[in-house]
Parts: structure tokens; sequence; C-alpha cells
């Protein structure tokens, strides 16, 4: 994740290209640091929205509205006395620096055109938005830096305004064809690793783009870069001009990485690094920044959501798996009773023979024909050593009945804990925990419900996908889903799918009559190997059945089903084939 040059360069070419002799009609400042520019011009009237933020720098165009405070910041009232419905004149990007100006033409008190520069940097806890006059010096900024902070460059009102100096790099739009030994010198003087050495030498390069460039030139990322080849060089140059190339353009490719629901990079470059994730590609890049920080949001706050629901699960289960242990140990200790049957057999069918006080009897097994020794308490008779011998079997046969049946409940319960334990994972939104804090109220682990979803459950759909060969395929997020899926959405002639002994989705394709491709088979068991606790594994076995084998017995728990027929394919956790539908 990084909104570097690269990702600049894309949003300055969309900003100029649409703003290009737009007004700014509105500003807003919803946040302390960040700004709302709505635009205007014929056939175009939008929001651009720039953030300061420390952790989240960025800019895009957006639809969406911002709430803003009931009086404005002073810096909000400064733009809007200045630039309030200016002109913009141009949006550049001064290099491969992380900084995007915006010069804008508006009328001063006296009706006279002026010029002022806005500097949008985005450069991390060092992120800015600076107002200058025509000749760069500072009005104002959104973020006042003193010496105290930075005794490199200060940005306070009256102060000349100057791009920070980016030490000892060079600006990779400034590369040409003929600087090929220039740049193999550079990196063959570097003892760092290749992707490293890239973005420490030029301009802009995140440890991202570096990394994507050595794998175009098939050149391991973490390899010192003055080990190199020739004819590694040689590669990575054209990998790294070609970037250059596409750069300069403006032939971008603005996507997102996501692994399984979580957004893991974005780009304006593709990412061909990633091949094992699924890639998403859009229009624009402010699609790209606004999808990716939105769900990168929700991600977030889903997770922090559902740590009370992680921790609950996490602590029942470890509950669970130690009550199993000690029930499996109890019931390997009632492996004797069949010892103690035979020993009170033995001693009421041989005891005329034994005399009085006899510690031990030497005694036939009948069973074998061998002789074994019965021990004996020399206090009691033959008889009511055997009487003893039988009260003990039968203690231990109802102790090992009891516990059969004990340790199946225990050993369902602990299925039924990883099974919501993986769906709390799957969960994308508020309404899929909100079944599952009901499905945990009604097995008993929550007492009593929260808020008003005690009274109906939030409506939470399942996900869904169109296989390559246009088969609609659904995945259940919770066990609520995969009932719902299995036996209310599916007909007897739709397919099931379901990771063989382990927690996952059950994955339903609609058939619609037709005969599924081999195709959609595979596509259908690579989903329900991604949507299983076997998700990390490089290949998962599944079970796979017509939907009217499945069947779920009288009293099971959510999700729970079984079947008797079916077929086993070998699955990659893989839905980079699939697309997602709405």
């Amino acid at each position: 994740m990084a909104f570097d040059g690269t990702v600049i360069a894309n949003l300055t070419r969309d900003i100029a290209e649409a703003s290009a002799e737009a007004r700014i009609s509105k500003i807003a400042q919803p946040e302390n640091d960040t700004v709302l520019l709505q635009i205007k011009k014929t056939g175009l009237n939008t929001r651009l929205l720039i953030s300061a933020n420390p952790s989240y720098p960025m800019a895009y165009f957006t639809d969406n509205n911002r709430p803003s405070p009931a009086t404005a910041p002073n810096f909000c009232m400064l733009l809007r006395k200045h630039i309030a419905n200016g002109r913009i004149l141009s949006v550049t990007q001064p290099g491969m620096d992380r900084i995007i100006r915006f010069e804008i033409e508006h009328f001063d008190d006296m009706g006279d055109t002026r010029k002022k520069h806005l500097y949008a940097e985005f450069m991390g806890k060092h992120s800015n938005i600076i107002f200058c006059d025509e000749n760069d010096m500072i009005l104002d900024s959104i973020k006042h830096i003193s010496s105290n902070v930075s005794s490199l460059r200060e940005v306070l009102p009256g102060r000349q305004y100057f791009i920070p100096e980016s030490i000892e790099k060079r600006d990779p739009l400034a590369l040409t064809e003929a600087d090929e030994a220039e740049f193999a010198g550079l990196l063959a003087k570097a003892p760092k690793a290749v992707n490293k050495a890239l973005y420490q030498t030029y301009n802009g390069i995140s440890p991202v783009v570096a990394s994507e460039i050595c794998y175009r030139a098939r050149i391991d990322a973490d390899r010192p870069a003055n080990v190199l080849g020739p004819d590694e060089l040689s590669r990575l140059f054209d990998a790294f001009y070609g970037m250059v190339v596409d750069i300069k353009s403006g032939n971008f490719s603005p996507c997102i990485i996501y692994d399984g629901q979580k957004p893991l990079e974005f780009s304006s470059i593709e990412l061909t690094m990633y091949a094992d994730k699924e890639t998403v590609k859009f229009d624009s890049i402010s699609e790209v920044l606004e999808k990716f920080y939105y769900s990168k949001e929700m991600y977030e706050r889903i997770r922090q959501k559902s740590t009370d629901l992680r921790k609950l699960v996490s602590t029942c289960l470890d509950r669970a798996v130690r009550k199993f242990d000690l029930q499996k140990k109890q019931l390997k200790d009632t492996e004797k009773r069949d010892k103690y049957r035979l020993y009170g057999e033995l001693l009421s069918a041989y005891g005329y023979s034994i005399a009085p006080g006899e510690k031990k009897a030497r005694l036939v097994d009948y069973n074998t024909g061998k002789e074994i020794d019965v021990p004996m308490d020399e206090t009691l008779t033959p008889q009511e050593n055997s009487q003893k011998y039988f009260a003990r079997y039968q203690k231990l046969k109802r102790t090992y009945e009891a516990l059969s049946v004990l340790l199946k409940e225990t050993e369902e319960e602990i299925a039924h804990l990883r099974s919501i334990e993986e769906s709390i994972m799957f969960s994308s939104d508020e309404s899929d925990l909100s079944l599952i804090r009901t499905e945990l109220f009604e097995a008993g682990y929550i007492k009593k419900r929260s808020g008003k979803s005690s009274g109906k459950m939030k409506k939470s759909k399942p996900l869904h996908f169109i296989s390559s060969d246009g088969f609609d395929i659904y995945v259940g997020k919770n066990n609520y889903q995969n009932d719902q899926l299995t036996f209310k959405v599916a007909n007897g002639g739709d397919w099931w799918f379901h990771a063989k002994n382990m927690p996952g989705s059950h994955v339903i394709v609609k058939t619609n009559g037709a005969e599924m491709t081999d195709k959609a088979y595979e596509e259908a068991g690579s989903a329900a190997a991604y949507f299983s606790a076997g998700k990390e594994s490089p290949k998962v076995e599944i079970d796979y059945t017509m939907r009217r084998e499945v069947k779920k017995p009288n009293g099971a728990k959510p999700g729970y089903v079984i079947y008797h027929t079916n077929y086993s394919l070998t699955a990659v956790p893989d839905i980079s084939a699939l697309k997602a539908a709405d």
C-alpha cells in the first residue's frame, strides 16, 4: 500500500484532464487535515478530496459529500476568500515527487486577475496542504511546521515555499534509453537488496513498485544489487524503463489486490507479482483510492467489532478442547471393564476350587485356553471377589456409555465452534456479525442478545460469483447462510461443494437445468477450498454431490449436514477466476 509517485502521476493526469478550465464552486474542511473542493464545469460536477492525514494521505474524486463543522476553520475560510469560484489553470506533479500543484486563477477584491498555488504534499507524517501566492510565498497551510519541529523547512505564513529535496535521488522521468549504462553503474555500486536500491536511488518509487520491477525482470528482489550480472542489469533496466514510458504516456492500470476480503495493495501499474491473489481493475485511480480506503476502513471496523466475538469463541473452543481431552483420558480408563468382567466370570465359575485366603488364583481363560492370574482380596471369599469385579465392570460400563455420548457431543461442539470461528473470519459487514451473535445466543454461549437484534435477524447476503462459464456460484459466510443456501436457495438438481473434514462454507452452483462444465466444477471446488479452514494450504480435498443427496439431521446445529453419496476432487484455494456479482 503506497501513495507513491506512480499513483500521484496517474492521479495528476486524471485531475488535470477532468478539471481543466473548471471552477471551484465550494470549499469545505470536513476534518482538521482534509479539504473538499467542489469542481464544476460543463459536463462535470464532482468533489475532489485532498487529505493530509499522516496515516492515509490521499486525494481522489468522489461523489460523496462529508459533513463539515458548523464553523469553518481558518484555513478553509482563507481558501474561500481567495479561490472560491476560482478557475483551475493547471494541475501538475513536479517530477515524480509526491506532490500535486494546482494553479488557480481568481479575481481579487479590486476585480483584478490573480493567481494562487495550492500544493498537496503526500509524505506520510509530513503530509500537508499549503496555500501560496503567485510567487510561492506561503499564505497559510493546513499544518504549521515551525523550526522547532523541522530544522530543514518551515511551513508558516510569510515563508517562501520550496519543494523538499530528495537527497541523492534521481528523477525516473528523466531516464532515456541511452542511460542504461549509468543505471547499471548506480545499481552495481549498491550493496543492498535490488528493490531497496531502486527505491532509494530513484524518486517516487515505492517498495511495492520496486519489487514489481524486479519480478518483471525475473530477479529476486532480495538479492544484493552489486552481485547482478550484465544480463540481469539489462533486464532490470528494460523493466524499469518500460514502467517510465508507461507513466510518461499515461498508460496506467489502476487496480486493487485482495487477499480474500482484505484489500492488500493498490497501484497505478499492473502488479503481476500478485498472480496468486485476486486483482480487481478500475477505470480510474480515484475509484481505486475511494474503494480501497473504504474497504480497508470497513475491514478494520469489522475486525474491531468482531474482537469480542473472536475472543468468546476462542475461549469456548479452548474449554471444549480441554474437556474433550479429559473425556478421552477418562474413556481410556474404562478399557479395563472387560478384564474385570472376565475376572468375575472366572471366579464365579472356578471359585469352588480356590482355597480361602488366597491373594491370587491361576485360572484358565475359556476364551483363549491360556492360564491367567486373577488378583484377589484375601479377606473376601472367591464369590465375594467375583461380585466385587462385576461391580467394577458395571461401573466402568456405565461410565463408558455415558462418556461415549459426551465425547460425541463435545466433538460436535468443537466442530461447531470452529465453523463459527471461520464464519467470523469471512464476515464482511455488521449484519454477518449479527447472525453470528444470534447463533452463539441460541447455542447458549451468550446469555442474552444485545440491542434490538434480539427480535429479528438482520439480512445478511451470501457471496455471489459468476464462473468463467457463466454459472452462478453462491458461498455461505456463516452457518445460517449455509443452511439457507443449501435448503432454500438450491434445488435438488444443483450441485453442493464443501471442504472435506474441516470447517468451511457451503458452496452452491445453480445449474438451471444445464450440464456443468469441468471448468465450473474446478472453480466451485476452488471456492470451497478458499472459504474453508484449509485456505492457506496448497491444495484441499473437496466433497461434492447433488444437492438432493444432502440432508440435515433433526436437531442438528446450524450448518451441519450429512451425505452418503459424493464425489471428490482436489482444489487449489483460489477465486481469481471467479467474477464477483452483486
